[in-house]
């Protein structure tokens, strides 16, 4: 995914000029309803965060710069961090969202143009994903990766274990257990299941036989998004919804198209790794686990498809 909107507009001091986005295709049924009241959640030089009211996800949009990493919940501006363009934006300041533009402070931002943050993968026999998460394997090694936020905590392997295993009823328990567990606007426990969850699902649609990977996800999905309002970040929790769905964020869809043999997995795994303070180790940590269970639950699956066919 890349930015679609080249060209920054300058904001200047007491006026609301407007700005061109590109927005994730995610966030359409929220940008093309009604204009609704939000409030400004977090501002970063190169991202700003709104909440809007209401109980239906999304609930968070991301109004992010071009140099930025994308989130599958992102609306994405021509201007680079160094560009300045949240200046005017201040947490907990009154926002607006609807009618195909967000505003906050003197920040204006008007769709213009939508991409897709369900990367296609295209179809997967077994033995290419075999290879594939034999190179992610290796690319994330040699990138030096580490545990991330939960590093040492027994319920990621115990969850990973149980995905492979197609035991749903302990994966389900171990996921959670990890809902909304770590600190930050996107606890670890948090992107270790948005990159499980996006993985099974995407990858269990590609591949031969990953119809029991899509099922654990639809499970999977169900029971960590039921309660996850009240139990991780407002961020997080939108966040959960779209890797329920499929949606992925910049840097893990390029994984991910490595895997499927469709781009060089190594530098794909660096950008991954590069993000936030342990969010990129975390959800690199759970889209291996999604990518390991993937191949083992497609096993099974196309052996007795392979059975059917010959009897």
């Amino acid at each position: 995914m890349t930015a679609l909107v080249r060209e920054p507009i300058p904001l200047r001091s007491g006026s609301r000029p407007q700005t061109a986005g590109a927005a994730s295709l995610a966030l359409r049924p929220l940008l093309d309803a009604p204009r609704r009241a939000a409030r400004v959640l977090a501002v970063f030089p190169s991202a700003v965060y709104l909440e809007t009211r209401g109980e239906r996800e999304p609930r968070v949009v991301a109004v992010v710069g071009s140099d930025a990493n994308r989130l599958p919940n992102a609306m994405v501006v021509g201007a680079a961090r160094r560009d300045q363009p949240f200046r005017s934006v201040r947490e907990g300041g009154e926002a607006w969202v609807g009618d195909g533009r967000v505003e906050a402070g003197l920040l204006s931002v008007r769709v213009r143009r939508w991409w897709d943050p369900s990367p296609q993968l295209g179809g997967m026999r077994p033995a290419e994903l075999a290879r594939g998460v034999r190179a992610l394997e290796t690319a994330l090694a040699a990138a030096g990766m580490t545990g991330g936020g939960l590093a040492g905590h027994p319920d990621p392997a115990r969850l990973a274990e149980c995905c492979a295993a197609g035991d749903l009823a302990g994966a389900v328990e171990a996921a959670e257990r990890i809902v909304g567990l770590g600190p930050g606007l996107t606890p670890s426990g948090d992107d270790i299941l948005s990159g499980l969850l996006v993985t099974l699902r995407l990858v269990g649609a590609a591949v031969t036989g990953g119809g029991p990977a899509v099922r654990l996800a639809d499970w999977l999905g169900a029971a960590v998004t039921a309660d996850a309002g009240t139990r991780t970040t407002a961020l997080a929790a939108t966040l959960l919804h779209f890797a329920a769905e499929g949606g992925a964020g910049g840097e893990v869809a390029a994984v991910l198209r490595g895997v499927a043999g469709h781009e060089a997995a190594a530098p794909a795994v660096r950008r991954l790794l590069a993000v936030g303070h342990t969010s990129g180790a975390d959800l690199a940590w759970g889209v291996l686990a999604g990518c390991r269970a993937a191949l083992a639950l497609c096993a099974p699956a196309v052996a007795r498809q392979t059975r059917r066919a010959t009897a």
